[in-house]
């Protein structure tokens, strides 16, 4: 089974989207530029990226083109089009991290994961972020973040450990949900 983000693809959610549209029109009445935005981090804070299914619901529900919904979608860095992983690995390539190592290290979660830098596991577990510039901790070079987590002064050797932690986690959350999906099941059919 592919890891999956907490979003739930259900009616109960369309419904708040549909409700956040609606007070988005209220809002911004002559502003759909002003009301996209915040729809789009609605849809990607719930799935981790912004479907084709939801890009065509908003377009329709602000009556403006997909294309010009896609266009802003792609357009902003943080927005992605692509499914991403549970976990966001950013290794820090700036000057401090850089002359310390820290393409070995980038290089090095690439091989362990078989990816390229901005790809993601085909279990969906990992993304390999390809543009980590400066994370701000220089002194703690080379730096590793995943997702908010940082990892200070990380080596080459150190990758296998910290991607062996990070499967655990995502193991443990597929089990967890798995029992509560049991549960739910178990408690309907009573």
């Amino acid at each position: 089974m592919l890891y999956e983000r907490e979003a739930l693809d259900t009616p109960e959610w369309w419904q708040g989207l549909d409700e956040m549209i609606e007070r988005q029109h209220e809002q911004y009445p002559e502003s759909v530029q002003t009301a996209l935005i915040p729809l789009l981090h609605y849809v990607q804070n719930a799935f981790g990226y912004v479907p084709e299914k939801a890009i065509n619901h908003i377009a329709q529900a602000l009556g403006v083109p997909t294309a010009y919904v896609c266009g802003v979608a792609s357009f902003y860095s943080y927005f992605s089009l692509e499914p991403k992983g549970a976990f966001t690995i950013s290794v820090c390539l700036g000057t401090a991290c850089f002359v310390r190592g820290a393409q070995a290290i980038l290089d090095e979660f690439c091989r362990q994961l078989d990816v390229e830098a901005g790809g993601t596991t085909s279990d969906r577990i990992f993304t390999v972020s390809d543009s980590s510039r400066c994370l701000g901790a220089c002194g703690q070079a080379p730096v590793v973040m995943i997702d908010d987590d940082v990892h200070a002064k990380v080596v080459a050797q150190d990758v296998a450990d910290i991607v062996a932690e990070y499967e655990a986690r995502a193991r443990r959350e597929m089990q967890a949900r798995e029992e509560r999906a049991r549960a739910d099941a178990r408690s309907h059919v009573q």
